[in-house]
């Protein structure tokens, strides 16, 4: 199943940094970006983390909060999000429930062998709990800023 724009959110509640939880319940009537990525502290991940920590105060002026998803336990993105300073939720899909109700958890190529893995994608979530933009195969240089004008 593929989430496309103008379809509603796939619900979820999971465990995140700082001993929360984040809950698309908590969030009815905010927007919101959900964004996954592959693998906390790994370089591209690490980039886009804190591309978005940089563009937290934007955002919130646009009202609008970040959460970062992968399949890590919790442990691994405890130190990411204390290595890097990292204020905003990074949750722990152990399972992979979420990133496979919002089509993100696919078959991935490197060097001829196959494997499932997170696809990095971005969805911004409107008000009203529909998505509404989605970034997939996103390449990190410049996309939170991309995501922040979409925003407005």
């Amino acid at each position: 199943m593929t989430v496309q724009q103008g379809d509603a959110a796939p619900a979820f509640s999971l465990p995140a940094s700082g001993g929360r939880t984040v809950s698309s319940a908590a969030l009815t009537g905010k927007p919101y970006i959900l964004y996954f990525y592959p693998k906390a502290d790994t370089s591209g991940c690490t980039k886009e983390a804190c591309a978005f920590q940089e563009a937290l105060p934007q955002l919130g002026r646009l009202g609008l909060d970040v959460i970062g998803v992968s399949p890590d336990p919790m442990p691994p993105i405890e130190k990411f999000a204390a290595k890097y300073n990292l204020t905003f939720p990074l949750a722990s899909d152990e399972t992979r429930a979420t990133a496979e109700a919002y089509g993100v958890w696919v078959e991935k190529s490197m060097y001829g062998r196959k494997y499932m893995g997170i696809e990095r994608s971005t969805f911004l979530v409107d008000a009203q709990g529909k998505i509404a933009r989605v970034w997939r195969k996103v390449k990190v240089t410049g996309h939170a800023q991309e995501v922040a004008a979409a925003a407005l």
